[in-house]
């Protein structure tokens, strides 16, 4: 089981700065993607950006330019900073983490979600 746990949300003005961090604990077993989602079009969430415990990184169109992804292997953390937020980037986001070690089934899990709100 692994527990992932959110922090630094909250309320920005329009073209302020965020940054979120995530913590994971537990069953990890080293290889893994964690990430950042947010909700999409109906009960779906779409991506936001990820990256893999070697330093590879994805971002949807949306955050190119404002969003950077980062890791902390040694902390189980990863981060994502987000500039020059826009209203509707007002969203929960959510920590994502997949457990990709060839040894054990693909295990994914999600944290509780934390607030970004974006209102002057």
């Amino acid at each position: 089981q692994v527990h992932l746990v959110e922090s630094g949300g909250g309320l920005v003005q329009p073209g302020g700065s965020l940054r979120l961090t995530c913590e994971a604990s537990g069953s990890i077993f080293g290889t893994n993607h964690m990430g950042w989602y947010r909700p999409g079009v109906g009960d779906r969430r779409e991506l936001v950006a990820t990256a893999t415990d070697s330093g590879s990184t994805n971002y949807a169109d949306s955050a190119k330019g404002r969003c950077t992804i980062s890791r902390d292997n040694s902390k189980s953390s990863v981060y994502i900073q987000m500039n020059n937020l826009k209203p509707a980037a007002t969203a929960v986001y959510y920590c994502y983490f997949l457990g990709t070690n060839p040894s054990f089934p693909l295990s994914a899990y999600w944290g509780q979600g934390v607030q970004v709100t974006v209102s002057s």
